[in-house]
């Protein structure tokens, strides 16, 4: 899995006008292919009155799945260009669609190109970028009598955290980035004295606004 990669937060749409046609943008985050076509057809269903509803999408790890569409307008003045937008900002797991309106000025070739690729770009940043990064949780579970030395310790440290579970004992969910997990237990058993009980739980991803 990659430790940390580049997306949008959530679905977000911008419209700009061009030579009295509407271009509207709409981007989403997607974990599946078939989840971006799902996406691609809601749109088009939503604005089936509309010229063109142009798109693209890239998908995986290694960017593995990626597809653009044209939707009738010429060949590589609106897919490629929304494509291309995905691909400079850094972005994985991202469909995005154009939606145009045609307001009766031809553009040409250069000036669709311009208007796609700023289409794209409006709706990506109302999608809202973020970074997903891959955290390991690494359960604590201590006496009452460790837990204000533990907090303490965890919060001048800036650790994220998870939920904590108050039984006979107290569990703390830590959340360490993957790479840091055998170094942040190991120091958790150190600072209880070998008295914490230390399990290793499982990798999630956790947004963040800038990389940590």
């Amino acid at each position: 899995m990659l430790t940390r990669y580049r997306t949008v937060k959530r679905f977000g749409s911008a419209e700009i006008v061009i030579k009295k046609s509407r271009f509207i943008g709409f981007a989403k985050p997607v974990e599946t292919e078939e989840e971006a076509v799902a996406f691609i057809e809601s749109i088009k269903k939503e604005h089936w009155s509309a010229t063109h509803n142009c798109s693209a999408y890239m998908i995986g790890e290694r960017d593995e799945i990626q597809k653009a569409s044209d939707d009738g307008e010429p060949s590589g003045t609106a897919g490629k260009p929304i494509l291309e937008v995905i691909k400079n900002q850094g972005l994985k797991n991202v469909v995005v669609v154009v939606t145009r309106y045609f307001g009766g000025i031809m553009l040409g070739a250069g000036g669709l190109i311009r208007a796609y690729t700023d289409g794209a770009v409006a709706g990506l940043a109302a999608a809202e970028q973020v970074y997903k990064v891959l955290h390991r949780e690494v359960l604590v579970e201590v006496d009452y009598t460790w837990l204000g030395k533990v907090e303490n310790e965890l919060r001048n440290r800036g650790m994220m955290m998870g939920e904590t579970v108050f039984t006979d004992k107290v569990t703390l969910s830590c959340l360490p980035l993957v790479e840091e997990a055998d170094t942040f237990a190991a120091w958790m058993t150190d600072l209880t004295q070998g008295q914490g009980t230390i399990i290793h739980g499982e990798e999630r991803y956790v947004e963040h606004a800038e990389l940590p």
